[in-house]
């Protein structure tokens, strides 16, 4: 009896020792929440009632000198889920179901777009109105899904000015290894290439934020009256030199090759008139998102539609960069304007091998600008074996081969202007011959460069010697009204004097009006044209066509650079296409297609 009274006792008291535990856990738990938990549980309370929703701004326009649109914007939706309201189970299954993705795939996206529980994360933009509407609709059925209105590009893809434009795309991780601007998260547009990339802080403008409220089951209730919305600043717009008329001309003369580019330069201030890289790719498509078969096509076209070729394209100016030489030897006073060298055969022997003229019977006794004029291979290999390799690459680097020429847009190549350095590197010490120089001289050989230096090197030879910085954005306008116009700036003068510029600039007038001139029948009654020709041996295919061209001659306003991949000679091919291009300026400045537009007006 005693021991059951003590083991009775013994079970009373460990009861109410038992029941003390139990109040001192509830009162920690309760202590916990309403004091010291207290400021991160309103947070958490607050933030499951309020939905922080960003405000796209509108991304900056792009027009061309006279105000007409190449880039612009179109309203787009997209959906996206709040993780922290998606109900496991529900969400993701009826979403699957609309949008036709798997949920694994809508998953990941959600995991790549998260910047918070509490804010949406963009899974698929550029929804058909019709999605938009059955979430509207049958919200109960897609728990934590929204959806918002943001404006996405729209490229004016008829110019073919993606080599300039670029595209705007998702901001993916290693952009934001690359950047350290707050307004970049992950799901949020940026400029990806061309003009998109490198003015996109100007252009992106300042995202805004909206605050909503919320039921405890998603529901919209409204804006959130406690805390004001944060606007949206849009982005600024830019007026480019692009001429759309000449962008459109260019684009057209290209469509009938395989591949090619062309750039129309203003010599006297370095505005970009136009520039098209062929073939090119509709910029509108990364607008969205891009289907994997699509882009693996695009990038495995063997016609490289993602080369831009203006400002990546590495060729051989071949013809065209005979003048450097020539212009070198001037200078260096290795010949003068009435120098003569041993007629050309057509051919050259050195050493134990023959090096061709292109003119298989020969040019016969030139000089400098004859040469030029009938671009005597012959001729140019005698100099060039005076001026050496690095003499030739002296004049290369002062022309500005091998250097970028800094126009206003990401990722320009500097092209290879070689010297004995480089082929003591490649050859050894050495373990090269003087041929190379040869070669050189001609714009073969090891010599690259892409057509935006071709084109920038003849814009100094028809300004006097002075070479302006290509550049494309003519203005800037803020979205508050305030203008930046962008002056024109001097990058470097032509190693040339004045009675230099004269013999050089004399053959490229042989060219189109000599008796032999290889682009004589660019020679036209209403105004002038200069240039030289090219054919580039090309070790993979037919020969690369090259043409650059000036007009009027007097005072040139407009410098145009073809070349036309695998399409042989430059007389044949760049030569007819760069006088299309130069035409179509050059009417349009003398007003000839408006005559000839009320002509066919009033015959109809």
């Amino acid at each position: 009896m005693d021991r059951f009274k003590l083991t009775l006792a013994g079970r009373e008291k460990l009861s109410y020792v038992t029941l003390a535990a139990v109040f001192l856990v509830l009162f920690g738990g309760l202590v916990r929440l309403q004091i010291v938990s207290h400021a991160e549980l309103a947070v958490q309370s607050e933030n499951n009632r309020i939905r922080v929703q960003p405000v796209f701004p509108r991304r900056g326009v792009v027009t061309d000198r006279e105000g007409r649109v190449i880039i612009e914007n179109r309203p787009s939706y997209t959906v996206s889920v709040v993780p922290a309201e998606e109900i496991a189970g529900v969400t993701l299954p009826e979403l699957s179901l609309l949008l036709g993705l798997d949920t694994t795939e809508i998953r990941r996206r959600i995991c790549k777009n998260t910047v918070s529980r509490y804010q949406p994360a963009s899974v698929k933009r550029d929804i058909p109105f019709e999605m938009v509407a059955i979430l509207e609709e049958q919200s109960d059925r897609f728990p934590g899904v929204t959806y918002h209105m943001e404006q996405v590009r729209r490229f004016n893809h008829d110019l073919g000015g993606e080599s300039f434009t670029g595209y705007v795309g998702e901001v993916s991780e290693e952009d934001m290894k690359r950047t350290d601007q707050v307004e970049y998260y992950l799901g949020s547009t940026i400029g990806k290439k061309g003009l998109e990339k490198q003015y996109d802080f100007l252009l992106r403008g300042r995202e805004g934020t909206a605050y909503i409220e919320v039921s405890a089951a998603g529901h919209i209730l409204g804006p959130y009256q406690e805390k004001p919305p944060v606007p949206s600043i849009p982005g600024a717009n830019l007026m480019l030199t692009i001429d759309n008329d000449l962008q459109t001309a260019c684009t057209q003369a290209l469509d009938t090759f395989c591949c090619g580019a062309v750039v129309a330069i203003d010599p006297r201030n370095g505005e970009l008139l136009a520039m098209t890289s062929w073939p090119g790719f509709d910029a509108n498509i990364f607008s969205s998102v891009i289907p994997e078969d699509l882009w693996e096509e695009i990038r495995s076209d063997s016609t490289h539609p993602l080369l831009n070729r203006p400002l990546n394209g590495l060729y051989p100016p071949a013809s065209t960069t005979k003048l450097v030489a020539i212009g070198g030897g001037l200078e260096e006073g290795i010949i003068t304007p009435n120098s003569v060298f041993k007629p050309c055969l057509g051919g050259m022997q050195f050493g134990n091998r023959y090096f061709r003229c292109w003119q298989s019977r020969g040019h016969g006794t030139t000089t400098a600008a004859h040469a030029i004029e009938q671009s005597c291979d012959v001729y140019l290999y005698q100099l060039g074996l005076k001026l050496g390799v690095d003499g030739l690459s002296k004049y290369y680097g002062l022309c500005g081969f091998g250097s970028i020429t800094e126009l206003d847009l990401p990722n320009e190549s500097p092209g290879l202007n070689p010297n004995s350095e480089y082929y003591d590197k490649r050859y050894g010490v050495n373990q090269w011959t003087r041929a190379l120089a040869m070669n050189n001289s001609i714009g073969q050989g090891e010599l690259l460069a892409t057509p935006l230096q071709v084109a920038q090197f003849f814009c100094g030879l028809a300004n006097d010697g002075v070479v302006y910085q290509p550049h494309i954005v003519k203005k800037i306008i803020q979205p508050f009204g305030e203008e930046t116009v962008l002056a024109p700036k001097v990058s470097f003068r032509l190693p040339f004097s004045e009675e230099t510029l004269d013999v050089l600039m004399e053959g490229l007038r042989l060219v189109v009006e000599g008796e032999h001139g290889t682009a004589r029948h660019l020679r036209n009654d209403l105004y002038s044209i200069g240039g030289k020709t090219g054919t580039a041996e090309n070790p993979h295919g037919e020969n690369h066509s090259w043409f650059v061209g000036m007009a009027p001659l007097d005072r040139p306003e407009i410098v145009v650079c073809a070349i036309i991949e695998n399409a042989g000679h430059g007389s044949d091919v760049a030569a007819p296409m760069v006088g299309q291009v130069i035409r179509a300026y050059m009417e349009k400045k003398l007003g000839l297609n408006q005559i000839a537009a009320t002509e066919t007006e009033a015959g109809e």
